[in-house]
């Protein structure tokens, strides 16, 4: 039997976050998520959607015509042959990454993919269902990126920065995103500047494009 994928959509837009902002991508977001974080903005991906062979994926991506490819949810690394969709794209040359909340294991995403893996603070409300040794595993390249809800998830991550900030991996980026409207970019700002830590503020753009309740954006 082939190997399938359940897909929420594939669509052409521009990257909205991560060191990649500003690029022209092809998004591929699969269907489902083990977690239920409260600034989800997908929640849309969570059923539904449809099954697709992997090479129906790959066909509908490569027909785009756009190098970088987004492998996101949901969270993708929950359905085990996005493994496989992102070694394919891969080999095929594509500029590949994958946005993944943490609560699986990256150790079997083929490289040099490039993983952005989000750091659950105690706001996000499934700290407990991260996985500390994903941090381990990164590679140079690759980003991890933390969404704020509060005052006090920020005192969170700075303590958690002390203590494991420096410890990761040789090139990996640290960034932090505000979770508008409870935390907002001017809030975040000062914090941050206020701080002195040499971290990157991550802003989604396309939020500021497109009105929120768009969808493929």
């Amino acid at each position: 039997m082939s190997l399938q994928l359940q897909i929420s959509e594939i669509y052409a837009s521009v990257q909205g976050e991560s060191l990649w902002a500003g690029w022209p991508t092809v998004f591929v977001r699969t269907t489902g998520c083990p977690v239920r974080c409260v600034y989800c903005d997908t929640a849309y991906a969570f059923v539904g959607g449809e099954r697709l062979t992997l090479t129906d994926v790959f066909e509908r991506v490569e027909a785009f015509g756009i190098r970088r490819v987004c492998v996101t949810g949901g969270e993708p690394l929950a359905q085990a042959t996005t493994f496989d969709l992102i070694a394919r794209l891969v080999a095929a040359g594509f500029d590949v990454s994958i946005e993944t909340s943490g609560v699986r294991s990256i150790a079997g995403v083929a490289r040099p993919s490039k993983v952005v893996l989000d750091l659950k603070t105690p706001g996000s409300n499934v700290l407990n269902e991260w996985l500390p040794e994903n941090l381990g595993l990164l590679k140079s390249g690759d980003e991890v990126k933390v969404v704020l809800t509060s005052k006090d998830d920020w005192r969170w991550f700075v303590a958690w920065h002390s203590e494991f900030g420096r410890k990761l991996p040789t090139g990996v980026v640290l960034s932090v995103s505000p979770a508008m409207p409870n935390v907002t970019p001017e809030e975040l700002t000062a914090w941050l500047l206020e701080s002195r830590l040499d971290i990157r503020l991550n802003l989604q753009i396309h939020k500021f494009i497109w009105p929120l309740e768009t969808r493929s954006r």
